[in-house]
């Protein structure tokens, strides 16, 4: 079975990426620039940094998107969204690691991360990450910086876990940062994510509306709370693509990105991804337990040692353009043989009517 990656970066939210502040300027206040009061108000944040951010819309004025220039008058309430700054105290070592490049121009790249891989450094990874391969490929300091608990993050703006395959969207500049940060913030990004999970969904096609929080008893992991007392809401949107009895190919569309959103939305609705050792898609949860078909399902695990989990698509605004732009993927091979193998089995038990 796939090794579970143990450190701090497995247990972070998209928002963990962003710094969400609320001014509400106050009733003696004289007008001053925006760019200006901004900077006063929030230490070890440079003026051109927060001017970057208002042309991006991730500074609001009374729900407005305002010019550098504005001038807050009292009672304005101010709501900004700027992606963690950067810190000298942490380093990054670049290390020449092949990146399998799905996209590039001057503002972002769109990266096809392969299992196995963590995104950036922490605690028992701090080397071998995506992070050690863009600081090598582009230089540390050429990319603008996110800063999280451990460990630089050049250019990052989300996560996927380590080993989930599939697209990231990387940020070339500071524009683009702070541009994919407000959209990730606003959950207007569409992101599609293809699981093999045991069984059929049933229904079909559908919504998880389902709090996530650490497990109280078990902090390794997360958990679903149905009552929202606790964790963070967690919406997915989930289809079934192709049923296959003992196992489907479902597809899902986040609107939220919390911590293993989708191993624990599915498990929570009795389909743990196939594979899926940290919430029990690592044994045989639908079909018999005679000797030849768990032999069988040991097989398919053996081919795909890792939760059956592929980031297909990203959809966004273009930081520049601000046109529409949408990337895509095909599922990896050992997902594709996983799948292979399942579609051959079904098939022999159907065609000698065992099913």
């Amino acid at each position: 079975m796939a090794e579970e990656n143990n450190n701090s970066s497995d247990y972070e939210d998209d928002d963990d990426y962003l710094d969400f502040k609320i001014i509400t300027v106050d009733p003696g206040q004289e007008q001053l620039r925006i760019d200006k009061f901004i900077t006063e108000r929030m230490k070890n944040v440079t003026r051109n940094r927060i001017q970057t951010a208002i042309r991006t819309g991730s500074v609001l004025v009374n729900q407005e998107e305002v010019k550098p220039n504005y001038k807050v008058r009292p009672l304005d309430e101010i709501r900004i969204v700027l992606p963690h700054p950067p810190s000298d105290e942490e380093s990054v070592v670049p290390e020449d690691i092949p990146l399998d490049i799905h996209y590039e121009d001057e503002d972002i790249l769109i990266v096809n991360k392969p299992a196995g891989m963590v995104v950036h450094p922490g605690i028992g990874n701090w080397r071998g990450t995506l992070v050690n391969a863009l600081a090598f490929h582009y230089g540390k300091h050429e990319l603008p910086v996110m800063k999280g608990n451990l460990g630089n993050r050049i250019g990052l703006v989300h996560r996927i876990d380590k080993n989930t395959s599939g697209l990231l969207v990387v940020a070339k500049t500071e524009l683009a940062m702070n541009s994919l940060a407000k959209q990730f913030f606003d959950h207007s990004i569409q992101r599609t994510y293809q699981a093999l999970v045991w069984g059929e969904p049933e229904p079909a096609e559908g919504t998880i509306n389902l709090h996530i929080g650490r497990d109280l008893r078990n902090r390794t992991v997360q958990a679903v709370y149905p009552e929202g007392d606790f964790g963070k809401e967690a919406i997915t949107h989930y289809r079934t693509i192709e049923p296959l009895y003992y196992v489907s190919l479902v597809e899902c569309r986040l609107e939220t990105g919390r911590t293993h959103q989708i191993r624990i939305h599915l498990k929570s609705q009795g389909h743990p991804l196939f594979s899926d050792e940290k919430y029990g898609g690592n044994r045989v949860v639908k079909g018999t337990v005679y000797s030849k078909y768990k032999q069988f399902v040991e097989n398919c695990m053996k081919s795909l040692n890792r939760q059956a989990l592929h980031a297909k698509s990203l959809g966004f605004k273009h930081p520049k353009t601000g046109e529409e732009v949408y990337f895509e993927i095909d599922l990896p091979e050992d997902m594709q043989n996983c799948m292979e193998m399942w579609r051959n089995y079904v098939s022999d038990r159907r065609r000698k009517k065992l099913l």
